[in-house]
């Protein structure tokens, strides 16, 4: 029988995503408020910035271990999932926190996005390691 071993390039995807569980447990009146920054929806930007930022780390840490890309597409569903989770847990769980659908569809968009635009942030990742290597 394998054993399940979390490899060290998963390794600051699960810390991202501990951050994340961190962010949305905290208790409401524990995080700042700036009134003005309501008129420009802020909370739906970093919603869709931080689960962004997970889906990149899951596909970048799944790329360098050379994974096909049915698992790429399973680490997107499990974005997608952690993000609805987390809502549901505001609702139930969480101490003076609660729950969007907006909150859900962003954090959903920043997976979505994260998505799309993982090859064009690979290949950048991967032409500034060529050229460093180059120049050594």
């Amino acid at each position: 029988m394998k054993k399940i071993i979390l490899q060290r390039s998963f390794l600051l995807a699960v810390i991202w995503a501990i951050v994340i569980f961190v962010l949305c447990a905290t208790p409401g009146h524990y995080i700042p408020s700036a009134h003005w920054l309501d008129l420009l929806s802020v909370d739906k930007f970093v919603h869709a910035s931080v689960f962004f930022v997970l889906t990149i780390l899951c596909l970048f840490a799944a790329a360098k271990e050379n994974k096909p890309r049915a698992v790429k597409v399973g680490l997107l569903i499990i974005c997608v999932f952690y993000g609805g989770l987390l809502e549901i847990m505001q609702a139930t769980l969480f101490v003076n926190r609660g729950a969007e659908w907006l909150d859900f569809v962003a954090n959903s968009v920043g997976c979505l996005l994260g998505w799309l635009l993982f090859d064009k942030l690979k290949y950048a990742f991967e032409l500034k390691e060529t050229k460093i290597k180059y120049n050594r």
